[in-house]
């Protein structure tokens, strides 16, 4: 009997890469009006794990805080289970279209200008489910349980100093792209629903910083001062707008998004797994 490789159903890392390639090309590859409609909805997708998210916070109360917060992370995986399986794109995740970029396969200027489509589709998605919220009157739920949940979360984001938003920033991206590397290896949908829930439960468990998450958390916060500045008076917002917001999260938690995603993830499996002779490293 002549022996025989094992046989696996999942793809292994080497195929993995050569998907994510494919994946980076076809992506860069994507009419700019296809590519920012799929952006929104990847905005509105994750704006609805927030909000999904939120309503397991929300009440909690004294309960114990990593169980909570861990059955936070569970249901904000919501988010990017619909992205993945349901189809769109979200910049986070399309960090490792680095992996074809380093091939030579994507120019810079492809990439950048995804990137740049995608960023402002995610913001227009999750800005945009964050107004919907705010009509809805849903912060006002679990006699305003909810909402002031909500505002919590978004106060505890605009807290933090610039450096320490750039840290978490990295860390979540890095946990962001692994579940999105890990989808390559699937044959399934249920396997991608799987594989995509731990690594996205656990940076939230964390505290860790999404930079698309934060469009929509801290715009819903702004949006129930501004509307409905008699809500939750006990909660000092009157420091959130839409500057501080931009300059002190949004754009450190980009940047560590970007380093952890590029840098952590994509770099290393390209340079592991798809580097060629006569190019660089």
């Amino acid at each position: 009997m002549v022996d025989e490789e094992p046989r696996f159903e999942a793809l292994l890392p080497p195929a993995m890469a050569r998907r994510a390639e494919e994946a980076g090309v076809r992506k860069v590859a994507t009419p700019a009006a296809s590519l920012f409609a799929l952006a929104v909805l990847a905005g509105a997708f994750i704006a609805l794990g927030g909000v999904f998210a939120t309503t397991a916070l929300a009440g909690a109360g004294s309960g114990p805080w990593g169980a909570t917060r861990v059955l936070a992370g569970v249901a904000f995986s919501l988010g990017l289970i619909l992205v993945v399986v349901g189809g769109a794109e979200l910049f986070t995740g399309n960090n490792l279209v680095v992996m074809a970029w380093a091939g030579r396969r994507v120019t810079t200027r492809a990439l950048l200008r995804s990137w740049a489509i995608v960023y402002a589709g995610n913001f227009v998605g999750a800005v945009g489910t964050a107004l919907l919220v705010l009509v809805s009157g849903a912060y006002r739920f679990g006699d305003g349980a909810w909402g002031t949940t909500a505002l919590a979360i978004a106060i505890a984001k605009m807290r933090l100093g610039f450096g320490q938003a750039v840290a978490l920033g990295v860390l979540c991206n890095a946990l962001v792209c692994l579940a999105v590397w890990l989808t390559y290896s699937a044959r399934s949908t249920t396997d991608r629903v799987l594989v995509v829930v731990p690594p996205v439960a656990a940076f939230v468990a964390a505290g860790f910083e999404h930079s698309i998450a934060n469009m929509y958390f801290v715009p819903l916060a702004l949006l129930i001062h501004d509307f409905d500045p008699a809500f939750a008076p006990g909660l000092r917002v009157e420091w959130l707008g839409w500057g501080s917001f931009v300059a002190w999260n949004l754009v450190p938690v980009t940047l560590g998004n970007l380093i952890g995603g590029t840098m952590l993830v994509a770099a290393v499996y390209w340079f592991v797994y798809l580097r060629r002779p006569g190019l660089p490293g």
